[in-house]
This record gives structure tokens, C-alpha cells and sequence, in this order.
């Protein structure tokens, strides 16, 4: 069963939570981060993207970086710009986007619960990115962006969520981009037990994003047991960061592919194959968002196609069956050679949030692309039963929104 405990949380001082809430490091380059936090010091980016405090002389990689995020983490809660909660306490974080709510809990989770497969994983994980977080999380000796986790709904958590956000949040704020993010803290005995033993009533917990801050942090642990042979299992390093959502809570967008290049077909004899593989039709841009799995859209020489899998090239395999794996293996392998979408430059990836006017944008003559396939999404439930067979996802097949923001919760270890 699934240990999900509270924690006193370094978070913003009352007033500070929308200057320091940032979106995830990982969603920037180094340009587009330095850019970030020019002008603003509080941003939490400059913390856990330190490389900006250097001219692009120094390597993203220095012991320098992670030592200046050290200075400026602890620095800033020295000067008052964070408090910690006196007792252990669970926290709410509901986002907002486009009136659409999702409310998450807050907790540190288990790297045991991790390493015996109660916290299931879907995507392997890249060891220079593992090297990074963890030289950053030990040099802070802090997780400072939470792993986004879910759970199967549970009707005991979500009562308690309900009742809780009845009262007045302790943050109430808009970011930038529109999400509007508030947080509660559960502080009381009564709730925190029923939540404590709730969570560990409920079997299976999923990474749903950030594979790789939860190896690095689960690492981070086993590292500090070795220096501390004689642990007993309470100390912080046993647990890391995690914000954890109920299923139906969550938005899974679509992952869209932009190709380069036609393998050296013509766009028509490159249609022609299309139309071999699957169940084709021209449709006006209205229709061009997929309505349903095993549908998805072809834009080709400004035209837009709906593509549908014909029944016998379906599948009941967990990962077989994915609308990305269909793709993948009925054409873009076979007949544009894209063999390794995950190394091959011929392909690129484009996130739902970014909208179908992307793809046309890419294919267009400004952009880089000759076609685009816009995907249905993957339905959460896809990525639970892949990660109950102990399998993997194809790389890029879930896109969440909105994204959690770093800073408003910090884990001591």
C-alpha cells in the first residue's frame, strides 16, 4: 500500500507566491531561461535553472551552477522570502485553466513505494538528465520541483478536498499565462490522519509526469542511506515531492508529430501510401481535431486529411494499441523511415497546449515541416494499464496541462 505522508514545506511568505512560482526548468532552453528571469529576481527559475546567474561561458553543467543554487535557495529563505510550517501538514493545489479545475494533495511520497513498484513508471529515463537533478537536489540538499503523480479517485480524499477548499486559501493568484493557482493547508490531526491512512488504503500510485526528478530524487535517498547506515527510515531523504492528482481530476492533451521530410516520395505518391494504410478522407479545418481513438489528422500541401485505423490493424496490446504506436509502426517506420522517433531529427514533437494552428504554421513556407499529424490524446486510463504490465510508453504520448509551478513547495532533506 502506498505511503503518502505530510511535510513541513519551506513556501512563499504570504504576498510572494505569484513573483516566485515558475514553471518546470525542463520546459526551457538556456536562452529562453536567462530571458525568464531577467528583471526578476524572484522567479524561482533563477534557483533551479542557476545557469543563469553566468555569462554562456560557464557550462550548464558547472559545480559552480549548482552551488549558486544552493546560495540563492537558502539565501532567500534566510531573508524571509519563505516559511516553513511548524508541524507536518498536507497541502491542497487546485489550477485553474481555461475554467477547467484541477485540485491535487501535496505530500512527499516513498522511494521505497518507488523502488518495489507501488509509484509505477511508463518512460525510461536518460542518465545525464538523472545527474543533473540529483547534483541539484543534493547540492541544495532540498526537491525543489514536485513529481506530478495519480492515483484512481478515491471518494474519502475527495471529501476532504471538498470540504477544505471551502475555507480561504493561503495563495490566490494568476500567473502569466492566465492559470489561476490556489493553495490550502491541512494542518488539523483529523484530516491529516483520515488522508494519511486513505492513501495507504489505495494500491497502485503513477508517475504521470517527471520521470526524471522522481529517479533522481529516489537516487538522492538510497545515496543518503549509505551515508547514513544507520537511518531508520523517517529521515526526509526517504521521501520525495509530490503533488498527487485523482484520475478524473486530470487533462491529458494531444502529443502532435511534424515530419520534415517525405523519405523521398512525392506528396502524392506519400498520400497514396496514406491511403493504403488507412481510412482516408478530406476534411475542411473545422473537422481537423481527431473526435475519437484510432482517428487522427493528416495535414499535407495545406490540405487536411482524417485518418482512421481500419479494425484489423488494431490491437488490445496496452502499448501495441496506443494511437502514437499505430502511427508509428503502420507508417511513419515503414514507409518515411522514421525508425527511432526519439533520436531521429526528421520528426518533431509539438504539444497540444501549442494548438493545431502550429501544425500549419510548421508546414507552411516559413516553417520546417512538409506534413503534420495531429493525434487524438491519450486517455489516462491508456497510461495506467501500460504501467500495470510493467510496460513502456512511445516517447511523447502524454502532454499535461497545466504545469505544476516550482517554488511554492519546498522539501527539506
Amino acid at each position: 500500500m502506498a505511503e503518502v505522508r505530510p511535510f513541513r514545506a519551506f513556501r512563499p511568505v504570504a504576498g510572494k507566491a505569484a513573483a516566485i512560482a515558475a514553471l518546470p526548468y525542463d520546459v526551457y532552453s538556456r536562452k529562453e531561461a536567462k530571458e525568464a528571469v531577467a528583471g526578476n529576481p524572484d522567479s524561482f527559475l533563477n534557483i533551479d535553472r542557476a545557469e543563469t546567474q553566468f555569462d554562456d561561458s560557464v557550462d550548464t553543467y558547472a559545480p559552480c551552477v549548482y552551488e549558486k543554487a544552493h546560495e540563492l535557495l537558502w539565501k532567500r529563505i534566510g531573508a524571509g522570502d519563505f516559511v516553513q510550517d511548524l508541524s507536518p501538514c498536507y497541502y491542497i493545489y487546485e489550477l485553474t485553466m481555461d475554467g477547467r479545475v484541477q485540485t491535487g494533495i501535496v505530500a512527499c511520497a516513498s522511494i521505497d513505494d518507488y523502488a518495489c513498484g507501488v509509484i509505477k513508471k511508463h518512460e525510461n529515463t536518460r542518465a545525464d538528465k538523472e545527474e543533473d537533478r540529483i547534483r541539484h537536489v543534493d547540492a541544495c540538499n532540498a526537491q525543489t520541483g514536485p513529481i506530478f503523480l495519480a492515483y484512481r479517485g478515491n471518494a474519502v480524499i475527495r471529501g476532504i478536498l471538498t470540504e477544505a477548499k471551502e475555507r480561504t486559501p493561503v495563495y490566490d493568484f494568476a500567473a502569466d499565462d492566465g492559470v489561476r493557482h490556489r493553495v490550502w493547508v491541512i494542518d488539523g490531526a483529523p484530516e491529516i490522519d483520515a488522508l494519511r491512512a486513505a492513501f495507504a488504503g489505495i494500491g497502485e500510485i503513477y508517475i504521470a509526469d517527471g520521470h526524471h526528478r522522481a529517479a533522481s530524487a529516489v537516487k538522492v535517498g538510497f545515496g543518503r542511506r549509505k551515508e547514513h547506515p544507520d537511518y531508520d527510515g523517517t529521515e526526509e531523504f526517504n521521501y520525495f515531492l509530490s503533488v498527487l492528482f485523482a484520475d478524473e481530476e486530470l487533462m491529458i492533451m494531444d502529443y502532435n508529430r511534424v515530419v520534415k521530410d517525405l523519405n523521398g516520395l512525392s506528396e502524392d505518391e506519400f498520400l497514396a501510401k496514406v491511403q493504403e494504410i488507412f481510412q482516408v478522407r478530406r476534411i475542411d479545418r473545422a473537422e481537423r481535431r481527431p473526435a475519437k481513438k484510432g482517428d487522427f489528422s493528416l495535414y499535407l500541401d495545406g490540405r487536411w486529411y482524417a485518418c482512421t485505423v481500419r479494425d484489423e490493424n488494431r490491437s488490445e496490446d496496452p502499448v501495441k494499441g496506443l494511437d502514437v504506436s499505430l502511427l508509428q509502426e503502420l507508417l511513419l517506420a515503414p514507409v518515411l523511415g522514421i525508425t527511432d522517433p526519439k533520436r531521429d531529427a526528421r520528426i518533431d514533437f509539438v504539444g497540444g497546449i501549442r494548438g493545431l494552428d502550429e501544425l500549419e504554421r510548421r508546414c507552411s513556407a516559413s516553417g520546417d515541416g512538409v506534413c503534420a499529424f495531429a493525434m487524438y490524446p491519450t486517455d489516462i486510463r491508456e497510461l495506467f494499464a501500460v504501467a500495470d504490465a510493467g510496460l513502456l510508453m512511445p516517447p511523447k504520448s502524454t502532454w499535461f496541462e497545466p504545469k505544476l509551478r516550482s517554488g511554492l513547495f519546498i522539501h527539506a532533506l
